[in-house]
C-alpha cells in the first residue's frame, strides 16, 4: 500500500473517532439546552477533515488504487464532505437544544456514511 493510500486510510479512522466524539459532545450540548463555540469549531475541523480526505483521495482515483465500488466510494465522499458544513450554514449561528440534536444526529450518519466508504473502498 502507497503512503498516500496509507495515509487516506488513517485518516478516515481519524475521521471517525472524532465524529464519535462529536455526536456523544453533541447530545451534551442538547442536554444543556446550548451549543458553544468550541463544538461549532470542532464540528467545522472534521468538515475540513473530511474535505481533506477526499482531496486526497483524487490521486489515488488517477492512479490505479481504484476503489472496489468506485461510484458509491465518490457518493459517499461527496455527502460527508457537504453534510457538515451544509448544516453549519443553514444554522446560521443559532445554538440551541435542536441544533445540538441535529449536529448530533448528522455526525451519527456521518459515522455510518464513514463506515460504508471503507466498506466501499475494498478495506472492508
Amino acid at each position: 500500500m502507497s503512503h498516500l493510500a496509507l495515509f487516506h486510510a488513517r485518516l478516515q479512522v481519524t475521521i471517525t473517532l472524532a465524529l464519535a466524539a462529536l455526536l456523544l459532545w453533541g447530545l451534551v450540548c442538547a442536554l444543556r439546552g446550548a451549543v458553544g463555540r468550541g463544538y461549532t469549531a470542532a464540528l467545522w475541523v472534521v468538515g475540513l477533515l473530511i474535505i481533506a480526505e477526499g482531496l486526497l483521495g483524487l490521486p489515488l482515483l488517477l492512479s490505479s488504487a481504484r476503489p472496489a465500488r468506485l461510484a458509491l466510494h465518490i457518493v459517499y465522499g461527496a455527502v460527508a464532505a457537504a453534510l457538515l458544513p451544509g448544516a453549519i450554514a443553514y444554522s446560521r449561528g443559532r445554538s440551541g437544544r435542536w441544533e445540538a440534536l441535529t449536529y448530533a444526529a448528522i455526525c451519527l450518519f456521518l459515522l455510518g456514511v464513514a463506515a460504508r466508504a471503507y466498506q466501499t473502498g475494498g478495506a472492508g
